[in-house]
């Protein structure tokens, strides 16, 4: 099972904007050091005092330019709100720049503020989506490419450079919501789950069943590689892992089940977010734990991302090591150290 540390450039209550990013580079130098296999960049929009992460292909040249080995995946760009033509541009060349180390994860984006802020509307996000991938695809095999469809048209486009890694970088389709695993299994990608808005991670492996069996069902040869998106906090003790995340990781629970409950009439959704808005709202720390959550000592750990990987028959692991966005600098590091130094060698 591969293990990657997914980053948010996040910021702390009250956090200067050029600390965040200081600080976060200094996260990914010792993602560097320590022999992180990859690395993964979110999206943000309008997210003032949670993430400065607005432009995660640019974060991401910057970070090929100061690392040599890691992985840099994207998790996720958001590709309904961009130019699929100048995605597939800025895309190729941040594979050049990284020499070939990249992971181009892709996905609609869950909130429905995100792309109205942009002049779009949520109830598009699907086939807009669906679309703009046909693009970078065809501007990335074809010389010179040409497209019309429902929502972008280009004539005779000529994209350089094409990627570096042949025929392109690895795709990853992020999915939130019931309905995406069979729809991604369909299309023959690999997917990245979220789980936190719908989904404990013990609900998850019908959902990756129904991936899987759609994949086989197109005709896929292989297997469809499934990667999950955990908080994990590592700590010497019990009590530490208990009580050093609790404030940070109720106020993710918070924000979360706000957001997600505002959303509860709005057009374009699917599902019944009123519902899950209040599910999220309802559970205590324990129950956050217990299902949404891999906290503890080294052992305890190793145990239930063991337990996780034969029971949802996992290939990787993307993991958070400060949830919530809470958790002063030197608990993010000692953290990421133990998961590398103490976790990792177990389960690779």
């Amino acid at each position: 099972m591969d293990f990657g540390v997914y980053l948010e450039f996040a910021s702390r209550e009250g956090m200067p904007q050029k600390e965040v990013f200081e600080e976060s580079f200094a996260l990914v130098d010792e993602v560097e050091r320590l022999g992180v296999e990859s690395l993964w960049l979110s999206e943000y929009h309008f997210t003032v005092g949670r993430s400065v992460l607005s432009s995660p292909i640019s974060v991401a040249c910057a970070i090929a330019t100061r690392t040599e080995r890691v992985r840099i995946g994207l998790a996720v760009l958001l590709l309904p709100l961009a130019n699929p033509v100048r995605v597939a541009e800025e895309v190729a060349t941040l594979d050049h720049i990284s020499k070939g180390r990249l992971e181009f994860g892709i996905g609609r984006g869950t909130f429905p503020n995100v792309h109205e802020g942009f002049g779009l509307a949520f109830n598009e996000s699907r086939s807009r989506f669906e679309e703009y991938l046909q693009v970078v695809l065809g501007a990335w095999a074809e010389d010179e490419f040409s497209f019309d469809g429902e929502h972008f048209s280009c004539q005779n486009v000529r994209v350089a450079p094409k990627p570096y890694q042949e025929p392109h970088p690895p795709i990853h389709i992020g999915v939130t919501s019931a309905e995406s695993f069979p729809i991604v299994g369909t299309m023959g990608y690999s997917i990245i789950v979220n789980p936190s808005r719908v989904f404990s991670l013990s609900e998850l492996k019908p959902h990756i069943d129904a991936y899987r069996e759609a994949w086989h069902e197109a005709g896929h040869l292989g297997e469809g590689k499934v990667g999950v998106r955990i908080p994990i906090y590592v700590a010497e003790t019990s009590e530490k892992a208990y009580s050093e995340p609790r404030e940070s990781t109720l106020r993710a629970a918070y924000r979360l089940g706000e957001r997600v409950a505002g959303y509860g009439s709005h057009e374009g959704t699917t599902g019944d977010w009123s519902a899950e808005g209040n599910r999220i709202l309802d559970m205590s720390y324990d129950d956050w734990l217990r299902d949404k959550v891999v906290f503890g000592t080294p052992d305890e750990v190793i145990e239930k991302l063991d337990r996780l990987k034969d029971e949802l028959t996992l290939d990787q692991v993307m993991y958070e090591i400060n949830y919530g966005n809470q958790l002063p600098y030197e608990l993010q590091t000692n953290n990421l150290q133990m998961i590398n130094e103490l976790v990792v060698p177990a389960l690779a």
